[in-house]
């Protein structure tokens, strides 16, 4: 048996029917040239000979008697292969908007805890002729970057596969579950460790916490100019800071990582900010729709890993930091430096912490009564009052570079679904994949219905930005780079331009505005050429929207004229 970690168990712990505490992908696959097989039942064969490779396949919880104590990883020797990895077929035409909405509908249900964590399904029926892999595993047992090494497990380089050794057999128990008196003693015995490495950490923590309030002065130097002027306890209210009830929507949206690096070197700053600026103009955009855009700018929710180079354990080691999305600054350019400015202010912070940060903490006597806490806040509408620390969960997870294969079928896209949350409605978390940047918008649909209209927002955020690398000078010695070909895919036929970047979004109450059809294959994108170093060239790419037939929701006027996209919308 193997403990959860006091960090993996509060997954456990904090997870209602409202909040499902899963976290998953949406891959769209193109099947092999000539295929004539039943990809679903060979799906399940590939999975049945690779689920050894990863511990999170074969596990189980042992939960502990009364609750008392967090539970136990232990082997399950009855794996239903049946269960786990699932068929559906959409009903027809199979569009793109169809295979999101039944994303969020899988994506809002629990999953059973009497058996290993994992759910698979293949989804057909795609008018592209294409199918779909959408996966959730319970966040207990992986945080993102583990989800990566796990992808490692099931995925190939090459269409052919590779050669998997078996597991090697092993003797079969006799029992379902442990007995009672074996799991309270591992739960006494795992509880009096934890106070104990606590009790040894405690002169670091002291140390730290100390340390907070004598600030490093070199970075202090290095920042002044840029830090914020000051530092909110709470972020604004907004409509997506309300307790969530269990219905998702789902949205993906396709940016390319080489445009993406461009802008991040031409400014000077970091990826990972330039994904959060994106997000920013977008929401600022749509909050300004019904004139709910605060004063006070919006803060995100970032985690960050802890996880030491090599460590592929599947467990959680993550912690989280608040930044600023400088949502009150009107120039783009200028919210990207700010935005970057609370980033750095943030993870120097997290930095000076980062070693005592606690993963595994004493919970003896804790579960039911966070369990039970974690219910009371959710249906009591107390969310609904409180302010909120963050008012929306960006995550940035670095993907494989290259492309990947499942079961001999191309895997043409990465979008993650991740968790929305009581108090923050949405959650949009990027993958990287084969030159690719894949958002995954996931919201309550309640609180969020028109979640394609922020996707569609991020869209011109992006463009606006990489527009403005034309006209603003580079961070010294940053050249113009050649980014490669992107490799776009759309399993259906529908096209939805993205709003015209830097124009100001109408309301979203009155005159609905219908999305043109078009049946097209998929074709791939050419690649968006960045400016020369001297005389800034003409982009050729634009980012692209993902296709729906879904109407946008009803709005005061119709939206202005849309940014054309080159390449065709992504799978999800």
């Amino acid at each position: 048996m193997k403990h959860l970690s006091g960090l993996d168990a509060t997954f456990l712990h904090l997870e209602t029917p409202e909040m499902p505490m899963h976290v998953g992908s949406l891959n769209v696959l193109d099947l092999p040239k000539g295929y004539k097989g039943d990809f679903y039942e060979d799906a399940k064969q590939f999975m049945a000979s690779r689920i050894h490779l990863a511990d999170v396949f074969t596990r189980k919880l042992a939960l502990m008697p009364f609750d008392m104590s967090n539970p136990v990883w232990v082997d399950d020797e009855d794996i239903d292969i049946d269960y786990h990895v699932r068929h559906i077929t959409l009903p027809k035409p199979g569009t793109n908007r169809q295979l999101q909405q039944y994303v969020a509908r899988l994506h809002s249900t629990l999953i059973d805890r009497s058996r290993p964590m994992w759910e698979f399904f293949i989804i057909d029926g795609l008018q592209s002729g294409q199918v779909a892999l959408y996966t959730k595993v319970h966040h207990a047992g992986i945080d993102g970057q583990a989800g990566v090494e796990v992808g490692k497990a099931i995925f190939d380089l090459e269409a052919t596969g590779r050669v998997v050794k078996p597991p090697r057999s092993r003797p079969r128990g006799n029992g379902y579950q442990l007995g009672m008196a074996e799991l309270a003693t591992a739960a006494l015995r795992n509880t009096a460790q934890q106070y104990v490495k606590l009790f040894k950490m405690a002169p670091a923590i002291a140390r730290a916490i100390s340390g907070l309030a004598k600030p490093d002065e070199k970075a202090a130097e290095k920042a002044t100019a840029t830090a914020p002027k000051k530092f909110n306890l709470f972020a604004p209210r907004t409509s997506l800071n309300v307790s969530i009830t269990n219905q998702r929507t789902f949205a993906g949206r396709t940016i390319s990582l080489a445009e993406t690096k461009y802008i991040a070197k031409h400014f000077g700053v970091s990826l990972n900010d330039v994904v959060m600026a994106t997000v920013a103009g977008a929401l600022r955009h749509y909050l300004a729709d019904n004139n709910e855009l605060p004063a006070k700018p919006l803060v995100a929710g970032v985690p960050v890993s802890l996880r030491e180079a090599g460590d592929d354990t599947a467990n959680n080691q993550a912690s989280m930091i608040l930044v600023s999305l400088a949502t009150d600054i009107t120039d783009p350019i200028q919210r990207l430096k700010a935005i970057n400015a609370s980033s750095n202010s943030s993870k120097s912070t997290m930095n000076r912490f980062k070693a005592v940060v606690l993963d595994d903490f004493p919970t003896f006597a804790a579960p039911w009564l966070v369990s039970g806490i974690a219910s009371m806040v959710g249906r009591s509408g107390l969310v609904n009052l409180l302010p909120p620390a963050a008012n929306v969960a960006i995550s940035n997870v670095a993907g494989a570079p290259f492309p990947m294969y499942f079961a001999g079928a191309l895997v043409t896209c990465y979008y993650p679904v991740s968790i929305a949350s009581h108090g923050t409605a949405l959650n949009v978390t990027v993958q990287s994949y084969n030159g690719r940047m894949d958002y995954g918008l996931i919201a309550c649909r309640r609180a969020v219905p028109d979640i394609t209209e922020i996707g569609d927002y991020m869209l011109a955020e992006h463009k606006l930005l990489m527009d403005l690398t034309q006209k603003h000078p580079s961070a010294a010695g940053v050249t113009a780079p050649k980014p490669a070909p992107v490799a776009a895919h759309a399993p259906d036929a529908e096209e939805e331009a993205a709003p015209a970047a830097g124009k100001k979004p109408a309301a979203r109450k009155k005159a609905a505005v219908s999305a043109t059809a078009k049946k097209a294959a998929p074709v791939k994108a050419a690649a968006a050429k960045a400016p020369a170093k001297k005389a800034p060239a003409k982009k050729t790419g634009k980012a692209t929207p993902i296709k729906t037939t879904a109407k946008p929701a009803a709005r005061k006027a119709a939206p202005a004229k849309r940014a054309s996209a080159s390449p065709r919308a992504a799978a999800a």
